[in-house]
């Protein structure tokens, strides 16, 4: 296995942000669609094997149990070059700092990816919804199953944040989130094999996702899931709706995740590096 130094993989990030910003607008969209469906793969998985394990287990075994179930999501965006938000808020600004690209660049890039992933998780969202999450009858009657329920759980709490420090809470634990996603990434990286990646990508993940922190992308899965299969129900939760789902999580959840991999890892790692980095593209 070979690994690769702190500054080679800032080189490498810069050059990886330089192409993913110069990619064409359907090609990147098409990209962040898998890329959103694939989180929503993670999710769903980790919303399945997770439930009903709190209540013989308890709340941490539970959460580790999710934890550790969700990380396949970026192991295939990894593995199959699909594109996601959260990571390219930390590969677009490492492209602008080694000059390789603008500032209009780096937008066009987000704003896509951003797009592309919101449709990708909604259209998991309604299959699962309308698949392992619900039983239907011969009259074509929904009746919600254990894991509907516990989808439902999951959307509820994280629509729970209101009034001004329910919305500072979610924006540091989505600084928190992307910081380990982009930790996750970089980690990546630095291994040159299959197996290297994936070992590198999953215990960073695993521990945001235990931990509690707010992943934008994974939560337009994980809302709007529990919204429609909530309304299977006919029971109204507070928050629990498409206005809830960004004034209470997903706009504070984008900001806290662009902050936690614009600052504390583009610009720190640049800046912990700059003279390597100069270095090293000097000689190539």
């Amino acid at each position: 296995m070979v690994t690769f130094s702190p500054a080679q993989v800032c080189v490498t990030i810069g050059k990886a942000g330089k192409t993913k910003c110069n990619l064409p607008a359907f090609n990147m969209l098409v990209r962040a669609f898998l890329a959103g469906a694939y989180i929503a793969m993670g999710a769903a998985l980790a919303t399945v094997g997770s439930t009903g394990v709190s209540a013989v287990f308890g709340a941490g075994i539970s959460q580790v149990v999710t934890g550790a179930l969700f990380p396949i999501g970026l192991i295939i965006i990894v593995l199959t070059g699909a594109e996601l938000f959260t990571g390219d808020a930390m590969f677009a600004p490492m492209a602008v700092l080694q000059g390789h690209v603008g500032i209009g660049r780096l937008a066009y890039l987000w704003i896509v990816v951003y797009i592309g992933n919101l449709i990708g998780s909604l259209f998991m969202a309604f299959l699962m919804s309308y698949g392992p999450y619900t039983s239907w009858s011969a009259a074509g009657v929904a009746t919600v199953t254990a894991f509907g329920l516990r989808a439902i759980a999951i959307g509820t709490a994280k629509v729970s944040y209101t009034g001004a420090m329910g919305i500072l809470s979610c924006f540091f634990k989505a600084i928190l989130c992307n910081w380990l996603v982009c930790l996750a990434l970089f980690l990546g990286l630095a291994a040159d094999d299959v197996i290297g990646k994936i070992v590198a990508i999953w215990f960073p993940i695993m521990a945001f996702v235990a931990s509690g922190f707010e992943h934008c992308v994974a939560n337009m899965y994980f809302i709007p899931a529990a919204i429609i299969t909530n309304g299977f129900t006919g029971n109204t939760v507070a928050g629990l709706d498409w206005v809830g789902m960004w004034t209470n999580n997903i706009i504070w959840a984008t900001l806290g995740n662009i902050v936690g991999a614009v600052i504390f890892m583009a610009i720190v790692y640049y800046y912990c590096y700059k003279s390597e980095i100069c270095a090293l593209c000097e000689t190539k």
